[in-house]
Formats: C-alpha cells, sequence, structure tokens
C-alpha cells in the first residue's frame, strides 16, 4: 500500500512551468546549448560558471573526466580554455591535492550548459 501512495505522490508533483517533473516532452530539456561569447550574467554571487559548449558526449565516470581533456592545469592553454579553479585542488579537509579533489572532480553537479530558457521567477541580483 506504501509504495502504491508513494507512486501515486509522485504523479502529482509539478514544476514550476506546470506539468509533472517527471515529463521528458519538456522543452527546456531538450534546449541546445547557446555558445554565447562572453557567457551569461552571473544570476547570484559565487555562482558557479555555465558551460558554453555541448557537452552531451563528454564522459564523467570514475575513470575519465572529459572536461579536463580541456581544462586541466596541463592543456588549457594549448586548448584555448579557462584552467580548473585553484579551488577544485583542496579536498574536505583544506588539504591541497595533485588532481582535482574528489568532490569538485563530477564538473556538471555544479556547472550547467547554457540554454536560452526562460527564467522561471524573477531575478533581482544585480551583477557587481
Amino acid at each position: 500500500m506504501l509504495l502504491v501512495m508513494g507512486t501515486a505522490g509522485a504523479e502529482e508533483l509539478s514544476s514550476l512551468r506546470g506539468h509533472a517533473v517527471t515529463d521528458e516532452s519538456d522543452a527546456v530539456l531538450n534546449k541546445q546549448t547557446l555558445a554565447v561569447p562572453g557567457g551569461f550574467e552571473v544570476a547570484w554571487e559565487e555562482q558557479p560558471p555555465m558551460i558554453p559548449h555541448p557537452i552531451e558526449h563528454y564522459s564523467i565516470d570514475l575513470r575519465q573526466n572529459g572536461c579536463l581533456k580541456c581544462h586541466s592545469p596541463a592543456t588549457f592553454e594549448a586548448n584555448n580554455a579557462p584552467v580548473v579553479a585553484d579551488s577544485h585542488f583542496y579536498d574536505r579537509d583544506g588539504n591541497r591535492t595533485e588532481k582535482v579533489a574528489p568532490r569538485r572532480y563530477f564538473c556538471t553537479q555544479c556547472h550547467a550548459p547554457q540554454a536560452g530558457a526562460i527564467p522561471l521567477v524573477e531575478n533581482i541580483f544585480q551583477n557587481r
């Protein structure tokens, strides 16, 4: 009975766009990444930079990180790409690591691809 109730509750959950959160036909989910020179303005202070290029075919798993092929300290200059921030080389105890720290390794947990989606709520943040 609990399993049935849990499923029914999930169906009633809707997004701010007015349809089920699990609706894969959401146009925003299917928008292409926008390549905007200079990137989008930040929406809040300390916002992680957005990804200004498609990443659909990038692999980020325990063995490899497609982002580091261009953004690592060893390759960023040759690829004319921003280098991974220094803050990504500190573990949770504040110790400097030689490689990207595990808590910062999965880039897309903080960095999102840019898309031309209409904001769901008004943002009153003013860029400094």
